[in-house]
Order: structure tokens, then C-alpha cells, then sequence
């Protein structure tokens, strides 16, 4: 058919959810989910962790069994990109040239991995991290043998891929042209922590460098970056395996294309709705006005936001509005180490330890003017759960209790 009720763009987990929060509230219109890729929705953290390792099969991150979403009435139509919308007519044009008319469209898209902006970024074993095509060109890879990986940007993504390259045994260098790791996502006590780990893990961190080109040999394959210090020295460091982490741009370009306001991602509401009528926008690539982040309008990346804008989206087209007020939480996994952040540390003008890092569980709570705005948990789950009851509650607690991890933060409320 080429109606869909509910026209959902992108099978990641706002789609996915999207799609199930409308059928567990009892939507019975056509749904449907299109997906650029091959497969049905599954989930993305693990691509840069244990599905990169070879430590989960493909069917164990299936968000859901295929016989599920016939079950539900839910069509998933992969292979099939939205190239265009027409918002006055409701129509989505197709990559192959097909329209799908629609009701009410849910843009849950995403993004794409940023490249390289240099010389060398479409060398062969250059990669990304972002869909399963990704990662099995990457284990392909793996497989023929690899002498040096260079991993390029030291956030989570490339910190975790870097500590499952390490456990496989491999040579890696992590380039970071800030002078720590996790600047854009925690302060410098954590940051610190995780370099001393890598480094001890045997990888080589180099903060502070740009990266100037990459460099091939005589068959189109890298072989090395080019790099460049802050105090101008130039140097190459070995690679014919490199990952380029430096983050996503928003898919929104129909959006945009179409009227609908944005300029980092596209611009919605507290209920999701973007500017174009009957026309939401989840996850990675909605920017939103967040309360935890004082109202500040912000992308979040992670599956806590999907999830929780589709929801909101859900009860709002089954009339039973409610406005997106979700703390944000993340979580990393490297070696043996499960760090869980809740809230924003941004801006944070005091910090508080509770916990030994020597002991490798830890907690590091951010406050702003007194209040608990953030915490990061390592190996400390209780911390986690019962740290957000805190920020929910703009808490105010003593710091030496607050320092003390025999002290339960529920018991500071």
C-alpha cells in the first residue's frame, strides 16, 4: 500500500519504540517504518562493543523478532530512504522514485557519521561506527588481518571501540585534538581516569593532535595518519585500520528542505512536534528545550532520549498529551568498567568524590551552586539510580555526607 497512518522515517530505537508505544496504547491505524537499511530495527550500542568483538550475534540486538512486527500489524519497508516530504499534500518521495502518502510522519532518522575532513578520509579501511554495514566491513576487515588501528576521536564511541581492539589483541593509537578524552560529555577527574585505564590497557593516547591527512599506499588503502601537535610538530603514526569518531550530523534534510525549522537538527516542541504540521522529530536528531539542562535547546544522543521522545509522541497522537521531562542518562561499557551518567555536568561549578578510583567503583557527583546536577558512576550502580531521585529533586545535600559512600544518596533527599 502506499498509505501509512503513521509514516515513521528510521529504524533505530525512537522508530522502533514509536511504533510499539502506538500499539500498546491502542493505535490501530497502518503503521510504517522506513528504514535505509537492510534490517529490521535493532539496537546501536552494541555495535561499538560487543557485536564488534563477536561476542553477540546479529539476532541477540534485534529490538524486537521479525515475526513481531507482522504480528502487530506494523510494516517495515527496508532498503527504502525518504528523500523529500510534502507537508501540505502528506507525502514522502522515495529514493526510487515512489511516494508514500501518509497521515501523521514521526522523523526519527538520526544521523549520519561525520567524515573525515581531510585528504585520505575515502581511503579503503577508513571506517565509521554507526550501522551493522558498518561494523561487519570492519570485522571483514579484521579477519584479513591488521597490523595497527588508529582510532580518531576520543569519545565513547572511540574509546570503546579502542578497548575492544586492545582486548582482540591490537596495536591501537587514539588521536584526540582536544588535550583530554570525554570533553564534550564529563570533567576532568573522569577524563583523567579513563586515559590512566586505556593507557595501562596498553593504548597510546595522543591529546592535543590534529590530524592532518591520511595517507595510502599504491592499492587505495591507508596506511598512516598525519598529524600535527600543538606546538606545530608533524608527525605519522601507523595505521591500516582507522575509525573516524567524531561524531554524527542530523539527517534531517528533508525537514528542512520541506520549511521545518532548525538549525542543528530540526527544532521541536516539548511534544516532539516539529513546525510543519502533524510532524514530529525524535532522538539524535530533535533539538529540544531541556529542562536539565536550564532550558538550554540541545541534541541528545543517546537511547534514553529516543525512547522517551517516542513515548511522548505516542500519548500525544492517542490524545493524552504529556510533555518530554526526562532526566537523561547514558552509559558506556569499556573493559571491565560500566560507566552510568545521569544528568548534565556542564557548567557545574563544584564536584564531589565518593569512592575510590583505585578501587575501580566511584562516583563523581557535579553540583551548581549547591544543587546536584550530574553524577558519574563507575561500577556503582546503587550511586546511579539513587543519584537521579537527586537531581529530580534539585537537591541541595551536605557535601561531607554527600562524599561518603556509605552513605546512601536516597537517604540525602
Amino acid at each position: 500500500m502506499s498509505f501509512a497512518d503513521v509514516l515513521i522515517v528510521g529504524g533505530g530505537h525512537g522508530g522502533a519504540q514509536a511504533a510499539l508505544a502506538l500499539r500498546q496504547r491502542g493505535f490501530e491505524g497502518r503503521i510504517t517504518i522506513a528504514t535505509r537499511e537492510a534490517f529490521p530495527p535493532y539496537e546501536r550500542p552494541p555495535l561499538s562493543k560487543d557485536y564488534l568483538a563477536g561476542e553477540r550475534p546479529f539476532e541477540k540486538i534485534l529490538i524486537r523478532p521479525e515475526s513481531f512486527w507482522a504480528e502487530r500489524k506494523i510494516e517495515i519497508r527496508t532498503r527504502t530512504a525518504v528523500v523529500a516530504i510534502d507537508p501540505q499534500a502528506r507525502s514522502a518521495e522515495l529514493g526510487d522514485g515512489s511516494t508514500l502518502d501518509y497521515h501523521t510522519l514521526i522523523w526519527a532518522a538520526g544521523g549520519d557519521p561525520r567524515r573525515l575532513p581531510c585528504d585520505g578520509a575515502d581511503l579503503d579501511g577508513v571506517h565509521s561506527i554507526r550501522t551493522r554495514g558498518d561494523v561487519d566491513r570492519i570485522r571483514a576487515q579484521l579477519g584479513g588481518g591488521v597490523k595497527h588501528v588508529a582510532v580518531i576521536g576520543g569519545g565513547y564511541i572511540g574509546l570503546e571501540a579502542a578497548a575492544v581492539f586492545r582486548k582482540l589483541g591490537l596495536p591501537v593509537t587514539v588521536i584526540e585534538r582536544e588535550d583530554r578524552v570525554l570533553s564534550r560529555v564529563a570533567g576532568p577527574d573522569l577524563s583523567g581516569f579513563y586515559e590512566a585505564e586505556h593507557q595501562r590497557q596498553g593504548v597510546e593516547l595522543l591529546l592535543g593532535h590534529n590530524v592532518e591527512c591520511l595517507l595510502g599506499d599504491d592499492q587505495g588503502r591507508v596506511r598512516a595518519v598525519a598529524i600535527e601537535s600543538g606546538d606545530g610538530n608533524r608527525s605519522e603514526v601507523e595505521a591500516d585500520l582507522v575509525i573516524a569518531g567524531i561524531g554524527i550530523v542530523p539527517a534531517v534534510g528533508p525537514l528542512l528542505a520541506a520549511g521545518a525549522a532548525g538549525t542543528n537538527g530540526v527544532d521541536v516542541d516539548d511534544f516532539c512536534r516539529t513546525t510543519l504540521d502533524d510532524t514530529y522529530a525524535i532522538g539524535d536528531c530533535a533539538a529540544h528545550s531541556n529542562p536539565y539542562a536550564d532550558n538550554r535547546v540541545i541534541r541528545l544522543e543517546s537511547v534514553q532520549n529516543a525512547t522517551d521522545m517516542a513515548n511522548t509522541v505516542a500519548k500525544h497522537i492517542t490524545g493524552e498529551p504529556e510533555a518530554y521531562n526526562t532526566v537523561p542518562w547514558f552509559w558506556s561499557n569499556q573493559y571491565d568498567l560500566r560507566l552510568q551518567t545521569v544528568g548534565f555536568s556542564r557548567d557545574d561549578d563544584d564536584t564531589v568524590l565518593r569512592g575510590d578510583p583505585d578501587s575501580r567503583s566511584f562516583s563523581i557527583v557535579y553540583l551548581r551552586e549547591g544543587r546536584v546536577v550530574a553524577l558519574d558512576c563507575v561500577n556503582a550502580t546503587r550511586d546511579y539510580a539513587q543519584g537521579r531521585r537527586l537531581i529530580e529533586a534539585r537537591s541541595e545535600p551536605d557535601l561531607e555526607a554527600l562524599a561518603d559512600p556509605e552513605v546512601a544518596l536516597k537517604s540525602l533527599l
